[in-house]
């Protein structure tokens, strides 16, 4: 049997190829499997940490990971992340990071979610001011004021704050996607401090109200508030010029006339009655009267 040269030399080159690539995969296969065995120890939650838990040594442990998906800012060591308050929920068997973490005595509760140089503070609120029930922690808010500016006699609606994080509704840090809504009387928002102050004022002032917004909308409008008189379609009240204090005129008395002299009165005395005689002859009953002068002259 006879065989060709060239076709010889096509086959072991092939061979040889083939060789080749099987050893560079077994290679790098034996090297993927000594990294998964030299793992790194890294700590991870034992049961779910709530937002505002504190972690303690019996609710975390350590795990063995490949050092090259070691998370960034995870930890290695148990001590390092014992007595630091949970800023954000983390899940069981979930490496712990340092930026779901809080330092170690920033305080409890809600303290440890406030970061350095803001403030949080409280804003009481009703089923429609509360959006009915629908605003959540973590989601962004837009403060509106409602009152009388001084000076004024018109009421006026302004936008006092925006973009506003709300920390908390109620006593609720983390929003629960079981339970969507939540009925509450009071929201804490997450402001500077010169932010707290103008929350302050409209809140002893005015009418707060929030209106919710998008979380991925950062834009800041620029709103010119709203009139009560606008809202009714109606022109602006005109302000009257100050009146001065009114002064009667003088009238001019009328000369007094001269007084009379009446002269008393002459008392004037009555007549008397005349003189009468009745004659009765009979049946018959007669009066005659007599005159005055006659009786005088008898």
């Amino acid at each position: 049997m006879h065989f060709d040269r060239r076709f010889i030399v096509v086959i072991g080159l092939s061979l040889g190829w083939a060789v080749l690539v099987s050893g560079i995969f077994y290679r790098l296969a034996g090297q993927g499997r000594t990294s998964a065995k030299s793992g790194q120890p890294v700590v991870v939650a034992v049961d779910r940490l709530p937002v505002g838990a504190t972690v303690t040594r019996e609710s975390v442990k350590l795990s063995s990971i490949p050092a090259d998906v070691f998370p960034k800012g995870a930890f290695s060591r148990i001590e390092e992340v014992l007595d630091r308050p949970v800023i954000e929920a983390v899940q069981a068997e979930e490496p712990l990071v340092g930026a779901r973490l809080a330092e170690r005595g920033s305080g409890l509760g809600l303290a440890p979610m406030i970061p350095s140089g803001m403030r949080a503070i409280s804003v009481r609120v009703n089923d429609v001011v509360g959006v009915a029930g629908f605003i959540l922690p973590g989601m962004h808010v837009d403060v509106l004021v409602t009152g009388r500016p001084p000076g004024r006699d018109d009421t006026v609606t302004r936008t006092v704050l925006q973009d506003i994080t709300v920390l908390s509704a109620g006593q609720t840090f983390q929003a629960d996607i079981k339970n969507p809504s939540i009925s509450t009387t009071v929201v804490t928002l997450l402001v500077r401090p010169e932010q707290a102050e103008a929350v302050t004022l409209a809140n002893n002032e005015g009418h707060v109200q929030l209106v919710l917004r998008n979380s991925a909308d950062r834009q800041v409008a620029s709103p010119g508030g709203k009139q009560l008189h606008e809202l009714y379609g109606v022109g602006p009240q005109v302000a009257l010029a100050p009146v001065g204090p009114v002064v009667s005129p003088r009238v001019e008395a009328a000369p007094r006339r001269a007084r009379i002299q009446m002269a008393p009165p002459v008392a004037v005395e009555a007549p008397e009655p005349p003189a009468e005689m009745v004659i009765i002859k009979g049946g018959a009953k007669t009066t005659v009267r007599f005159p005055a002068d006659a009786e005088a002259g008898k």
